[in-house]
């Protein structure tokens, strides 16, 4: 259990400095934008392969959730279809990414169900266990099954991260951040790129 905590403690903290970092104003080409991203393989809620190569060109913005989160992912991703909104034309030049943390119960199309009440540009995307593993710690995202008294949740990092169009990792929208504050961040990512 005291193990447990330590490992969580120093996430957090890795995760508040990292946040802090990318947040404060830190050059684009900064050491800790080339920390956070890498290649990966996985498929779409609608069943074709979607890797890092494909999102080349363009930038986007990745979050790590499940459908059977009780609040931080679908509150997370509603904001993010209200700041698509309210971007108009220009949420166009992004791609925007739901990568599941539970790939137990997220099939493909459990996913594509969940997402069909969402901004229809939200893509899905699944894997394995070794291939969510692997994502998620090339993003350097936490997650954690835990237990519950009826089947299990997931404690997950609740960071939205905005890439740019090379993949590398520009800036972040956090869970209860200003609206005003994270529309400002992605108008910034689309003229960066």
């Amino acid at each position: 259990v005291w193990a447990g905590a330590v490992a969580l403690a120093l996430v957090v903290m890795a995760s508040t400095a990292l946040y802090l970092s990318i947040n404060s104003g830190q050059p684009r080409g900064s050491i800790l934008s080339s920390l956070v991203g890498g290649p990966f393989k996985l498929k779409t809620h609608d069943g074709y392969e979607l890797s890092d190569k494909d999102l080349r060109g363009k930038p986007f913005a990745i979050f790590f959730g499940f459908t059977h989160c009780p609040e931080v992912c679908p509150t997370s991703m509603l904001e993010l279809g209200e700041l698509m909104e309210r971007l108009g034309p220009d949420a166009d030049k992004m791609r925007y990414l739901f990568v599941t943390v539970d790939p137990e119960r997220d099939t493909a199309e459990h996913l594509k169900e969940y997402l069909s009440n969402l901004d229809k540009r939200l893509t899905g995307l699944v894997g394995t266990p070794e291939e969510i593993d692997e994502i998620a710690k090339a993003y350097r995202v936490y997650y954690e099954k835990v237990p519950t008294s009826s089947d299990y949740t997931i404690n997950h990092t609740a960071t939205v991260y905005l890439m740019n169009s090379d993949g590398k990792l520009a800036s972040t929208l956090a869970y209860g951040e200003d609206m005003e504050v994270r529309l400002q961040k992605l108008k910034r990512l689309i003229k960066l790129d």
